[in-house]
């Protein structure tokens, strides 16, 4: 149910970005669910398997940065997320330029933490009871 949930705020959070950040666009616009159901899938599998790699080999460059290279990073793997909807699944998924993807991933990350913490998603299920 959590993985469901999560998906769920990764597709409401692309949906805000689409709407508020002028440089992102999806071909159909946002009555293309499929594609921005898609592409939510595919940003939270590059999140999940690339971005743990790419944070330890920038770890020197993110302390030296005090952590702001992390949004370089977000912007990066959005980019790499639309090359892969674009090429592999057709989706249309546009990015205009360099701040319009730091701009989304700025925005898709705060969507997904709120999302997910009025959700309860980021709950662990493992309580101790006395």
């Amino acid at each position: 149910m959590k993985v469901f949930l999560r998906w769920v705020a990764a597709v409401v959070a692309v949906v805000v970005a689409i709407v508020v950040v002028p440089g992102i666009q999806i071909l159909g616009g946002l009555e293309n669910w499929g594609a921005i159901a898609g592409f939510a899938l595919i940003l939270a599998l590059v999140n999940m398997i690339i971005k743990p790699i790419l944070k330890l080999v920038s770890f020197p460059i993110t302390v030296l940065t005090l952590g702001l290279f992390l949004l370089v990073l977000n912007a990066c793997l959005l980019y790499l997320s639309a090359w892969i909807a674009n090429t592999f699944f057709g989706m249309g998924f546009t990015i205009d330029n360099f701040g319009s993807a730091l701009l989304a991933g700025i925005i898709i990350s705060i969507v997904v933490s709120v999302v997910n913490a009025l959700t309860g998603a980021n709950k662990s299920g493992n309580k101790k009871r006395k």
